[in-house]
C-alpha cells in the first residue's frame, strides 16, 4: 500500500509540473500584448508560472531523495522532471526577451513557433500521465508528435532568418528580432528534449 502511495505522488507531481507548463504555454500564446506596459505584465506573469514549476520541481526531487522504491527508475524521473523544467525556463527567459526587446506583436513567425509550442506542451501533458499508466506505445506516439513539432519550428526558424536579413534594414531591429527567434527555438529544442526522455523511459520499460 505504501508502494502505491508513493507512486500516486509522483504521478501526481509530474503532473502538476506538466499541467504548469501547459497553462504556462497557454498564457503565452493568447495573452493580448499591445503596449510596453503589457508586455512587463505578461513577462511577470511568465516568471510566475516558472517559479511555481520551481517549487514542484523542488518537491519531486526531495520525494525522490526520500523515496526507497519508486515506480519507474529514480534518475529518469529526475529527468523527465528536469527537462519540463527546462521548458518552462525557455519560456520565462522569451518572455523577459520579447520584453527587453520591445516586442509588442508577434509576426507570423512567432505566430507559428508559439502555436507549435502551445500544441507541444498538450501532448507533454498528455505523455506524463500515460507514462504512469504504463500506456507505453501511447507515449511513445506523443513523443514523435512533439518531435515533428520540432521540426516544424526549425523550419520556421530558417524562414525567419532568410527574411529577417533580407529585408530588414534596421540593424537595432534585425538584433531583436533574432534575439527572439533564437529564444522560440530553444522552447521547440527543450521540448524535444523531453520527448527524448519521454522515448529513453518508454525502451527502458518496455
Amino acid at each position: 500500500m505504501a508502494f502505491k502511495n508513493k507512486k500516486d505522488r509522483f504521478a501526481s507531481l509530474l503532473h502538476d509540473i506538466a499541467v504548469n507548463l501547459h497553462e504556462g504555454a497557454n498564457f503565452f500564446a493568447t495573452y493580448s500584448i499591445n503596449s510596453v506596459e503589457d508586455l512587463h505584465t505578461f513577462s511577470n506573469k511568465i516568471k510566475e508560472y516558472e517559479t511555481t514549476g520551481d517549487s514542484m520541481v523542488h518537491k519531486m526531487i526531495m520525494e525522490l531523495n526520500d523515496a526507497f522504491i519508486t515506480p519507474i527508475e529514480r534518475e529518469d524521473m529526475l529527468e523527465l522532471t528536469n527537462r519540463l523544467d527546462d521548458v518552462m525556463d525557455a519560456l520565462d527567459e522569451t518572455a523577459f526577451s520579447l520584453e527587453i526587446c520591445q516586442i509588442t506583436h508577434y509576426d507570423e513567425y512567432m505566430t507559428k513557433f508559439i502555436q507549435a509550442i502551445q500544441a507541444s506542451t498538450v501532448e507533454i501533458e498528455k505523455a506524463v500521465d500515460l507514462v504512469f499508466d504504463k500506456k507505453l506505445k501511447d507515449v511513445r506516439k506523443l513523443a514523435i508528435q512533439i518531435k515533428d513539432y520540432e521540426s516544424q519550428c526549425d523550419d520556421v526558424y530558417r524562414e525567419s532568418l532568410i527574411q529577417l536579413f533580407q529585408n530588414e534594414k534596421d540593424p537595432i531591429k534585425l538584433i531583436r528580432l533574432r534575439e527572439v527567434y533564437e529564444k522560440l527555438e530553444d522552447i521547440a529544442d527543450s521540448c524535444q528534449s523531453v520527448a527524448n526522455t519521454l522515448e529513453s523511459i518508454v525502451m527502458k520499460n518496455a
